[in-house]
């Protein structure tokens, strides 16, 4: 069974610290539903303080699929994700279950939900415009990238040396100005559903967050993961969290800068991805819950959104 061939798939989406882990549970037991992960951070084993991930115990007996997927020295691939977590889909469908889909990973959550197809890769035109990065300095490239797609170039940093290779590659391969993103077009059934929080109630909420995950043991879990290949990724390493706590056991800051810089960069992560998600038509926002007591009217309010998507699927 395809994808399409079962009903709409549900996306829960928005920023990090939003609720979507809450409130996809509660949906998931209204409608006897799987959940999907497509946060790209939970995809490494043992990356589970610092991403939020749900530990086993919580998940209320929910299957949840793309979790644990990948090492830490691996980097994270969107066209594998999006095999992985369609066959999963199409699995749900088949055991007659519907397929709720999570995570705040825009580009993960386009490939997964959209149609999107990815172009091929040339060894050699990859490692040409690899070694101009090492010699000429990325900067170039990206304003290389910037006169021929402008969008993607605001989207990529100029420090991102592997986005940038594979933006220019795809340009090149294809003889297109479009390096990057499919159109708004759902490549099956879907409805999506994004938790809004104003930033003056976001904002603490990361904060406590934050608090939490260093109590809870962050320093001792990138101790490990480091032990484990951390640094030899060039994904895993990056991430919010991660990366200022590795600085940290380097002793270039103190654990006051690091849990300061990680609510820092997570507040600016939350703004990134709110704007990812807000150009997209299709998307339906709902207020994300306040508070654990508010968790079941955000699910109710979804619930009904996923209700009407499928009465206009169905038709008269």
């Amino acid at each position: 069974m395809s994808p399409s061939a079962g009903p709409a798939i549900i996306a829960i989406v928005g920023a990090t610290a939003t609720g979507k882990s809450a409130v996809s549970l509660d949906l998931a037991e209204r409608l006897d539903a799987e959940i999907v992960n497509a946060d790209s951070m939970q995809f490494y084993r043992g990356m589970d303080i610092g991403t939020a991930k749900l530990a086993p115990g919580d998940r209320r007996g929910i299957p949840h699929h793309q979790l644990d997927t990948i090492d830490v020295h691996e980097d994270a691939s969107v066209a594998r994700f999006q095999d992985g977590a369609r066959a999963d889909i199409a699995a749900i469908h088949e055991r007659g279950r519907r397929a709720i889909v999570v995570g705040g990973s825009g580009l993960y959550l386009r490939a997964l939900l959209d149609r999107f197809e990815f172009p091929g890769t040339d060894p050699d035109l990859r490692a040409r415009l690899e070694l101009r990065a090492q010699t000429e300095g990325p900067g170039i490239l990206h304003r290389e990238l910037a006169a021929l797609d402008a969008e993607a170039a605001a989207r990529i940093p100029a420090a991102n040396v592997k986005r940038l290779v594979r933006a220019l590659e795809i340009i090149e391969l294809t003889g297109s100005t479009r390096s990057v993103l499919p159109r708004h077009e759902y490549h099956a059934p879907a409805v999506t559903i994004a938790l809004e929080l104003p930033y003056d109630a976001l904002d603490p909420r990361i904060d406590d967050r934050v608090e939490t995950m260093w109590e809870s043991g962050l320093v001792d879990e990138v101790r490990r993961l480091d032990r484990a290949g951390l640094r030899d990724g060039v994904t895993a390493r990056r991430a919010v969290g991660y990366a200022e706590t590795l600085r940290h056991l380097d002793g270039e800051i103190d654990a006051a800068q690091t849990r300061a810089l990680i609510a820092q960069h997570t507040r600016r992560l939350a703004r990134k991805q709110h704007q990812w998600f807000r150009p997209d038509p299709r998307v339906r926002w709902i207020d994300a819950p306040r508070d654990r007591g508010d968790v079941a009217r955000a699910a109710t309010q979804a619930s009904a959104v996923v209700e009407q998507a499928d009465a206009a699927l169905a038709g008269p």
